[in-house]
């Protein structure tokens, strides 16, 4: 294991950050709050995701302290008046904050794994919903109460959640406040994988460290042209793409690799 954040840069006060090898790790660390995302935290998920995206990492998990990935945002926010400041662009700025993270959380290059446990609440499920994998433990609960405490869903909440949900599921979950399982989660497709409770972090590692073992190139470019897709951009040049990772060197190791495997005739 290795330090992520630089020695001499200023701390992170709310995340645990390390490195094992090509993965990078991000953990919430306010166990004390459930990893409630106050404003601070907010801010240094957003500062660490440029961090990484500047890195040589290749894939990164994000999972959450103690007993709950997250409990959403910190009712802290609502109480410390910067959301009923008088100074509207003050106000402007911290209900801006939670989606600026997910936005930056999103643009990191590196394949992201959302390692979930406990409670994921609000705000932890749009952290989660801008990761590119999710993995949960059996006894996960997830929920999105922003309805019953008079608000909206914010954050881009609401767009990625029916990219990933679908509008009518997104609608029912949003609008009812109800809970929903890691299996619901999953017959959904929100989840790529559910395992028993202790695992989940496990389970993200296997993955990140599978994916990890790719070449760069191919890997980033699929992920890259699945945002576009999502965005409603379909003017990439898949040719040039081809063409680029044949001539790639890490990608032309990695096809003798497999054709050793397999034989020069096989897909």
């Amino acid at each position: 294991m290795t330090p992520l954040h630089p020695k001499d840069a200023v701390p992170y006060h709310h995340l645990d950050t390390w490195a094992d090898g090509p993965v990078g790790f991000i953990a919430l660390d306010r166990p004390d709050r459930l990893n409630a995302l106050s404003l601070d935290l907010l801010q240094e998920l957003i500062d660490v995701s440029k961090e990484i995206a500047s890195s040589d990492l290749r894939t990164v998990v994000i999972t959450g302290n103690g007993r709950a990935f997250s409990a959403g945002v910190d009712v802290e926010v609502f109480a410390d008046g910067a959301l009923t400041d008088a100074d509207s662009s003050r106000r402007y700025d911290a209900a801006k904050l939670g989606g600026d993270m997910a936005d930056a959380i999103e643009a990191i290059p590196q394949v992201t794994i959302a390692a979930l446990h406990g409670h994921v609440v609000g705000g932890g499920v749009v952290l989660a919903a801008a990761c590119d994998l999710r993995v949960a433990e059996t006894d996960t609960v997830f929920s999105i109460p922003e309805i019953d405490l008079g608000i909206p869903l914010a954050w881009g909440g609401i767009p990625r959640l029916v990219r990933e949900l679908g509008p009518a599921i997104t609608r029912e979950l949003v609008l009812t406040s109800r809970p929903f399982t890691s299996s619901e989660a999953r017959s959904v497709g929100f989840l790529n994988a559910v395992t028993e409770p202790g695992r989940a972090m496990e389970i993200a590692v296997e993955l990140a460290e599978h994916i990890a073992d790719k070449p760069r190139f191919p890997v980033v470019t699929v992920k890259r042209q699945v945002n576009e897709v999502l965005a409603g951009d379909t003017s990439r040049d898949d040719a040039m793409g081809l063409i680029t990772a044949l001539d790639d060197e890490e990608a032309q190791q990695a096809r003798n690799a497999y054709l050793s495997r397999f034989g020069s005739d096989s897909d």
